[in-house]
């Protein structure tokens, strides 16, 4: 059985999906795009747009009573690939304020996202 997950501290669904689900032992979350969840802005850097990403992951699996710490799995989709030099050390960046060991993660190019912004990220994380 699953447990809607929702918190103001991240951007509200633009669609027909939730923030995350709680299974249990799994929290996974929908992708996050870069709107700041207070002011509804997007950053133009790749980089401001990655750690916002991150920081509405969090903030989910945070809802769900769980730590950065607690990520085993991300999925990152970015606009160019050529970005990814940057998105690399804005997410290094992240975990390591988190004291968080990485997660696993796969990278792809994608021709669009909503919003037209640079990146989203989706998380999946382990109740232990």
């Amino acid at each position: 059985m699953s447990r809607e997950i929702s918190t103001e501290n991240a951007p509200a669904a633009i669609g027909p999906y939730v923030q995350g689900v709680d299974l249990g032992s799994l929290i996974i979350t929908s992708g996050q795009i870069p709107v700041d969840p207070k002011t509804g802005l997007i950053a133009e850097a790749v980089s401001a747009q990655a750690r916002q990403s991150l920081e509405n992951v969090q903030a989910i699996v945070e809802a769900a009573g769980l730590k950065v710490s607690d990520i085993v799995k991300t999925t990152v989709f970015v606009k160019d690939l050529h970005d990814f030099s940057t998105v690399n050390a804005a997410y290094e960046a992240f975990f390591r304020e988190h004291n968080a060991p990485f997660p696993a993660r796969s990278c792809v190019e994608v021709a669009r996202l909503p919003k037209d912004v640079k990146i989203e990220i989706e998380a999946i994380a382990v109740r232990r």
